[in-house]
Formats: structure tokens, C-alpha cells, sequence
């Protein structure tokens, strides 16, 4: 038999879309896949460098259990030189991926008991990391603010046993990206009532228009973990490198639980993304952001067809994510509701473009769709779909 805490989790949403879009592809039918949180693009020279350059030094042994200090020392002056503070290596624990530097903020942080704020909708995660811990996941609606959490809404929400909120800016699935008004507020609030804030930033590299991605930290860093991560940033979701910033004595309780998990990240990587930092010039990212503004385009360019559905604002990151309010309105024939899940199922099978449903992220009315992908797939797989949503009956 199976733990109990089994009960309280099931496999990611988000990875059960992409097995979805891959089963219907391995029988032979042609798909765009709009599933996957990641960028379609070549490694970095500086990455593939660093990585080969250490495999060839016979690089293969343990580092530190939360990075090489070179790399945490690396990592900290590039959160001092985005924050404006002064950040020490100690204050740095490189982590295997965005998702170990979360669960591990979770698991020193929360007590059996203690809730969590969580602005809906919200990646899979947050929730799934928050009830493994022991905690209470408390979500506040966003859909009728744009995406972004009303600061009275989250006053309301806080109770004797807050002892968390997650900021995810950009956001995914919406891509809102917070105002600073309200980013202040929350840190306001957190310091008045004695909360931590997890700030997760993995998409901080990617803010559209006239939109700016702010830090929280700058207002309160003794009660702020951050969490990053270069899966976005460099493209390197498969090399699972990450990071968590926060006070020392956090930091210490984080090294001591990975040193009974993973323990160390995996040193090639390490090496890689340390050359990056040490010799990227910037000349990547860059190259990235044009690519993903780019997509952008091309997408909502798609979309603006869409007779029925709004099109989506796509402030920041890469992902289109749809409101199917106004769709999903009339019940089905036998009286239940009507949900993304079926339009997501209408759209892998007649018309061969795989999406997330927003119930994975807490909204049976929301859809999201990644323009990480190469232009001409996503122009091809948003026409489809423009087609199959402008005929929804």
C-alpha cells in the first residue's frame, strides 16, 4: 500500500499534456505540440563550452551539496547586480531546477498546519509542494483583475496561520506580470503580519511592451526567498540548474535537507552555466528575448481572429493564455459543466494541436499555450486552433 500523502498530489498537469501530445504523435498523427514550458533554441556557446571543457578535464566528482562555491559566489553577484543588494555566496543554494529550490522552501519553512497564499490561477506546483510539506493551500482568484491579485483580496485571505504567500512574475500560466504598487503591498503586508514571500522569477527574462518585471526584495528581503532558474533564461530546462536566495540561517536548513535528497546539482552542468556566467556577454539572451518577441507576435496576430475568445494580453514569458468564459457558457447536453478539458480534447483530435487546460491551474476556463516553439508551427497550430474555437458550438 501507498503513503497517504500519495492521495494528496498526481502527476503534473502540464507533463500529462505533453504525454498526451507525444501518445497521439507515436500513433501516427501529425502534431503541434503548444504543451511545453521551454524555448526551442540552440545551447549557448558559452554553455556548451563549459560543459565540454569540464568533461574533458575528467570533471565527475561531488561538489558542495548546494553548488560549487565558485558558482554560488558567480550566482551572487548576478542576484546583487538585478537586485541592487549585496548578495554572499551563503546566501546562494544551487539547486536541480526551479522545482527542488521550491520544494526545499517548503519543506524548512512550513509546519503541519501552516497555509500558504497562492494567487489562482497557479503553476501545478505550487499547490502539489505546499500540501506534500504538510501545508494548507489558500488560492486567491485573480481572472477578474487581469491575472494579477487585488491586495485587499490577499489582505483578506491572510489568517493567524499564514506563513507563506507565492509571487510568481512574470506568471505562468497567465503571463500577468505584477505592478509594483501591488508588489509593495504584499511586501507591506508580509512584513505587518510576519509572513515569508516565495518570489518565484524564472521568467523575469522575458517582459514584453512597456511592462517591467520588479523585485520584490527591494522592499523586503528578510522575509523574501527568491527562486530562479536557467531553464527559461539559457533554454536549458533539460540540464535541471536552479537557484534559491535568501538569508543565511534559511540557506543552512535548505543545505542540510539536500544533502538527504540530491545532494549535489549535477556538476556538469554547474561548470557550464559558471562559464556562462563568467563569459556570456549577454549576446544570448538577447538573441532569445527577439526570438520569443518574435513568436509573440506572430501569435497574437493568430489570435486577433478569434471571433468568441478575448485575445490574451501576453505580458510576460511565453505563453498565450486564453479565456474561454464566454465559450464554455452554454451546459452540455446532459446538464454538466462545460470545461477547458473539452476544448483541449477537441482541439488534439480535430484539429492536431496539443494545449493545457486551465483546470490544472485551477481555472476550468482557461487555456494555455506556449509560443516557445519554432514561428512557422505556431502560426500553423494557432490557425488551427482559431478555426476549431471560432466554430465551438
Amino acid at each position: 500500500m501507498l503513503a497517504q500523502r500519495t492521495n494528496l498530489f498526481g502527476s503534473s498537469g502540464t507533463a500529462a499534456a505533453r504525454a498526451a501530445a507525444k501518445a497521439a504523435a507515436d500513433a501516427g498523427k501529425e502534431i503541434i505540440d503548444l504543451t511545453a514550458g521551454e524555448i526551442w533554441s540552440d545551447l549557448a556557446p558559452t554553455i556548451r563550452e563549459g560543459a565540454i571543457e569540464a568533461i574533458n578535464r575528467g570533471v565527475n566528482r561531488y561538489t558542495d551539496t548546494v553548488g560549487m562555491m565558485e558558482l554560488r559566489e558567480a550566482l551572487a553577484r548576478k542576484v546583487s547586480l538585478d537586485t541592487g543588494q549585496i548578495w554572499k555566496a551563503e546566501e546562494i543554494a544551487v539547486t536541480s531546477g526551479a522545482k527542488q529550490a521550491l520544494f526545499n522552501a517548503a519543506m524548512v519553512l512550513l509546519n503541519p498546519g501552516d497555509e500558504v497564499i497562492i494567487p489562482a490561477p497557479y503553476w501545478t506546483t505550487f499547490p502539489a509542494q505546499v500540501l506534500i510539506a504538510g501545508g494548507t493551500p489558500v488560492f486567491v482568484d485573480t481572472r477578474s483583475n487581469g491575472y494579477v491579485p487585488r491586495f485587499e483580496d490577499i489582505k483578506a485571505a491572510v489568517t493567524d496561520r499564514t506563513r507563506a504567500i507565492v509571487i510568481n512574475t512574470p506568471n505562468n500560466p497567465t503571463g500577468a506580470v505584477y505592478d509594483v504598487q501591488t508588489l509593495i503591498g504584499i511586501a507591506e503586508l508580509a512584513i505587518n503580519r510576519n509572513f515569508w514571500i516565495v518570489f518565484d522569477e524564472c521568467y523575469g527574462d522575458f517582459v514584453h511592451g512597456d511592462h517591467r518585471h520588479h523585485l520584490i526584495v527591494s522592499v523586503v528581503r528578510a522575509r523574501t526567498l527568491i527562486v530562479n532558474a536557467f531553464s527559461k533564461s539559457l533554454a536549458l530546462t533539460g540540464w535541471r540548474i536552479g537557484y534559491l536566495a535568501g538569508p543565511k540561517e534559511v540557506i543552512n536548513a535548505v543545505k542540510a535537507l539536500q544533502s538527504h535528497t540530491t545532494s549535489n546539482p549535477n556538476v556538469i552542468a554547474q561548470h557550464a552555466v559558471l562559464a556562462h556566467l563568467q563569459g556570456g556577454d549577454g549576446t544570448y539572451e538577447s538573441k532569445l528575448r527577439s526570438q520569443l518577441a518574435s513568436a509573440r507576435q506572430v501569435g497574437l496576430n493568430a489570435l486577433s481572429s478569434l471571433t468568441r475568445v478575448p485575445v490574451p494580453k501576453a505580458q510576460g514569458g511565453f505563453y498565450f493564455y486564453l479565456d474561454l468564459s464566454d465559450l464554455l457558457k452554454p451546459a452540455s447536453m446532459n446538464g454538466a459543466a462545460v470545461t477547458a478539458d473539452e476544448v483541449v480534447n477537441s482541439l488534439l483530435s480535430e484539429a492536431g494541436v496539443a494545449a493545457v487546460s486551465g483546470t490544472v491551474f485551477g481555472d476550468p476556463a482557461g487555456l494555455r499555450l506556449s509560443y516557445g516553439i519554432p514561428p512557422e508551427k505556431l502560426e500553423a497550430g494557432l490557425s488551427r486552433l482559431v478555426d476549431v474555437l471560432n466554430a465551438w458550438e
